[in-house]
């Protein structure tokens, strides 16, 4: 009896429903395949997507430094674009760069000119180019030494190939920068409005490091030296020169005087002490620079003779101011003519030697300095 009782337990224990395991659900075969074809298309999606970006951010030769031009004509479209870079070898696909400029939008963007591109730049970084218009300039760069006279920058001008001599329509006479004339520009600078309006430009052509184009005009050109100039005669010297009831010509002339005599700014502001003392004494300047100018020759020591050549620029005939400016000074000579530095001298000399000024304050002083120097 009890032996049946545990079979019974037995019988009832196993047929309890909650100690089944649970039954196995099979995957159907419709599911199955949609999700592996979805796997297999995202794995491809993923490998093509990244293999697509490192062709596109990864140079087609990263030691290549030597850079190329290469030229967008005007109205070229995206797909030439791509497959001259490709032909070029600039880029390793024309259609990665292609999809590049696509995807962003970019395809009215990029413009026309030439360009430096190497095998080391990116997709991108060429497409960042063509955007900004990063063309190679055409601009020549040409710097204008102080104490340059007018015909010294045309000279110059024309030994780096400019076509200054052609002329727009409307543009002045004969077109070179010789043939200016202050009037030609007084109501649109202020600062020619007390120069004589038949006198050239001599003396504002500010000298500097410029840009031009080979076929840039020469009003063009003067125009960009009128403007340095403009901003270098800063608010400050004009109020000063205005105080001191002087003109801005006049001051100019004096720079142009002092650039030629002397190198450095301390001893010009000395020279232009000396000057402006002779010239209110009613002295003659006798300035060595203006007979060089005169002569159109360079000399350490000028003959009596020398400085006897009749012109309105002689300044050892004549009282006062040359006529005009003998060249284009710096800011530093004109910052000397503006604040003249007083002092006991009233002559001086430039040692032939060492090119430094020698100054005296006695004629008999200044006589014992030329026997020594020269």
């Amino acid at each position: 009896m009890e032996h049946e009782t545990q079979n019974l337990d037995r019988q009832e224990f196993k047929t309890e429903p909650g100690f089944l395991p649970p039954p196995r659900k099979k995957i159907s075969k419709k599911l199955l395949i949609p999700v592996l074809v979805f796997l297999v298309l995202t794995i491809i999606f993923c490998c093509g997507f990244f293999y697509v970006q490192n062709q596109i951010n990864v140079p087609l030769n990263r030691e290549e430094v030597r850079e190329r031009e290469f030229a967008i004509e005007k109205g070229e479209s995206l797909n030439k674009i791509a497959k001259n870079l490709e032909k070029q070898r600039l880029i390793k696909n024309h259609l990665y760069f292609t999809f590049y400029v696509w995807k962003n939008d970019w395809s009215d963007r990029l413009q026309a000119g030439d360009y430096l591109l190497s095998g080391s730049m990116n997709i991108p970084r060429i497409a960042e180019k063509f955007i900004e218009g990063d063309v190679i300039s055409k601009e020549i760069m040409i710097t204008i030494p102080e104490g340059f006279r007018v015909s010294q920058i045309e000279d110059k001008l024309k030994k780096n190939n400019f076509q200054f001599f052609r002329t727009e329509a409307g543009s002045r006479p004969g077109g070179t920068i010789h043939n200016f004339q202050i009037k030609d520009f007084k109501e649109k600078y202020d600062f020619l409005a007390d120069s004589p309006a038949e006198a050239n430009l001599e003396g504002f052509l500010f000298p500097d490091t410029y840009k031009f184009y080979p076929e840039t005009i020469a009003e063009d050109m003067v125009k960009k030296m009128l403007d340095n100039f403009d901003r270098k005669l800063i608010s400050d010297l004009r109020e000063e020169i205005l105080r001191q009831g002087k003109t801005i010509y006049d001051i100019i002339i004096m720079a142009s005087l002092l650039e030629k005599e002397v190198k450095t700014f301390e001893d010009r502001q000395i020279v232009s002490g000396i000057f402006w003392k002779r010239l209110k004494e009613r002295r003659p300047i006798e300035s060595c620079a203006t007979i060089a100018y005169i002569l159109n020759v360079d000399k350490w020591r000028y003959s009596i003779e020398d400085t006897r050549q009749p012109s309105f620029y002689n300044t050892y005939l004549n009282l006062g101011l040359p006529l005009g400016p003998i060249c284009n000074p710096g800011i530093e000579s004109i910052r000397a003519a503006v604040f003249p530095k007083e002092s006991p001298y009233n002559f001086f000399l430039t040692d032939p030697e060492t090119g430094n000024t020698v100054f005296s304050k006695t004629l008999q002083e200044h006589n014992i300095n030329k026997a020594k120097y020269f």
